[in-house]
């Protein structure tokens, strides 16, 4: 008899983190699934977010610092594109 599986359950985004801020080359690291995500960035600042998986398989992520600085984008694969406030593009990607 053989065994398989009938689908596969949609995992709890996340991973580990790193992203660069493509212009400055700022750099920024951390850890997290779902609702919780935390990274650090060069300065020590702590960016706190969280990733929903869409219909479509992408992920939404979301994050936001205690100054109102804020970092939200759309990942389709390990690689992550996200934009701040100021438009800069953060890239990068979950492992």
């Amino acid at each position: 008899m053989i065994y398989s599986k009938k689908g596969r359950r949609a995992r709890v985004p996340g991973g580990f983190f790193h992203l660069v801020e493509e212009k400055t080359r700022i750099k920024a690291h951390g850890y997290g699934h779902g609702d919780l995500i935390k990274l650090k960035d060069e300065f020590g600042f702590e960016w706190r977010g969280s990733a929903v998986r869409n219909s479509d398989n992408s992920v939404t992520y979301r994050f936001l610092t205690s100054l109102g600085k804020h970092l939200s984008g759309v990942a389709n694969d390990p690689l992550v594109i996200l934009r701040d406030e100021r438009g800069s593009t953060w890239k990068g990607f979950v492992g």
